[in-house]
């Protein structure tokens, strides 16, 4: 096969002929076992809140102290010492930067005062730190709840101005769909975290908000396509609904893995090296939401959105009784068209029957011909009563 009728090709050119929207019955299955995977998840599961929002205490330690995991212990042995907090228990730990000059964390349950200060008290004695060398930074569950509740505002009105705006620049129908594409990126990712158990914190609710405005830009490309498509479609009939916003999408395929792929890349390098290299923490809880929202923004705008907006469009009734002009059409053009040929076939078939009737009274191949006898003779003599001529002798 040569290069320029290969896949990539044909999706450079627009006619893949990728039945994508002929096949949403499967997309909707697909995103609703996602769906309930995912509220499951969520639900039996639950997010692991960071010590934002669910309060606690943050012990910073110098690096240089030692590892991660010694650092955790000496605070676990360090709260199990504790008269009062016997519920208390570390959280998460990490490090931050280098092994000489970064930070090592760990956050525990939040704890009183008085325990705080015997922890540090603890932990100077443990790896020979001043009082001023470690950091004791307590969270308030309040703040958490606070930060929560104006997260979910913030959400509300996104989604408030962005269904208003595609109201206005495309209809209503195009809203419901692209409205529904970004709920179901954000439940999907919310799922993936509540499965898999990654941490959520003020970065991750960053990064969800940052993916919505991505996620809505991707679909805003393949409406604007489609209704470009099906402008007018109605005054023809070549073209059902379905048909021109499949083209659509096959058109705007490529821009739309480009487009992703180009964003996916700085955002990997964001988690992948400043998180995972550098040891920047907070790099590693705004790239994770981001990496995870923006792959799934791909099927939610493509698989997704446009096939709700066709089942939405089908049940239009101006768009149904286009859509059966259409393919009206076409029923009696293959009618017309298998027709002739009907009676062609029904020709041959007359004329392969007289061709067997003149077969079958043909005389057999080595046979002698017949012949007839006069009327009224036998053993070719005249008739009785009759007389021979005169002069003739017997």
């Amino acid at each position: 096969m040569s290069s320029e009728n290969g896949l990539a090709s044909r999706l450079y050119r627009g006619d893949a002929d990728l039945n994508i929207v002929g096949r949403r019955r499967l997309w909707f299955v697909v995103a609703g076992i996602a769906t309930i995977i995912a509220l499951l998840g969520i639900s039996l599961l639950r997010f692991d809140l960071g010590i934002e929002f669910a309060g606690g205490n943050e012990f910073q330690l110098p690096a240089r102290v030692g590892t991660v995991v010694e650092a955790q212990d000496a605070v676990t042995e360090a709260i199990a010492a504790l008269p009062d907090a016997a519920d208390a228990q570390v959280a998460t730990s990490q490090r931050v930067g280098n092994a000489q000059d970064g930070t090592l964390m760990v956050r525990t349950s939040e704890l009183s005062p008085e325990d705080s200060t015997a922890v540090k008290t603890a932990l100077g004695e443990r790896f020979g730190l001043q009082p001023a060398e470690i950091s004791d930074n307590r969270v308030s569950g309040a703040w958490g709840a606070a930060v929560t509740e104006r997260a979910l505002l913030a959400l509300l009105v996104f989604i408030g101005l962005v269904t208003v705006y595609l109201v206005v620049r495309f209809e209503w129908r195009m809203a419901i769909a692209a409205v529904a594409s970004l709920l179901l990126d954000l439940l999907l990712t919310a799922g993936i975290y509540a499965i898999v158990g990654f941490e959520v914190t003020p970065s991750t609710v960053i990064g969800f908000l940052t993916i919505l405005g991505y996620a809505l830009y991707d679909v805003v490309v393949v409406f604007d396509k489609i209704q470009e498509n099906t402008r007018g479609i109605t005054a023809g009939s070549n073209q059902t609904y379905a048909e021109a916003a499949n083209l659509a999408v096959n058109q705007t395929l490529m821009r739309s893995i480009n487009t992703s792929v180009v964003a996916l890349l700085p955002v990997g390098g964001l988690l992948f090296i400043g998180a995972g290299l550098l040891g920047a923490g907070t790099l590693k809880d705004l790239g994770l939401v981001l990496f995870v929202g923006m792959g799934l923004a791909i099927y939610s705008s493509l698989f997704f959105a446009t096939p709700v907006l066709v089942a939405l469009k089908d049940r239009e009734p101006r768009i149904r009784a286009h859509n059966q002009r259409v393919l009206g059409k076409r029923s009696s053009m293959a009618a017309r068209a298998a027709a002739p040929a009907a009676g062609a076939e029904s020709a041959g078939a007359a004329g392969d029957a007289a061709q067997a009737a003149m077969a079958g009274s043909a005389p057999k191949v080595g046979s002698r011909p017949s012949a007839k006898r006069p009327t009224g003779t036998r053993g070719g003599r005249p008739p009785s009563g009759g007389k021979r001529p005169s002069g003739t002798k017997r």
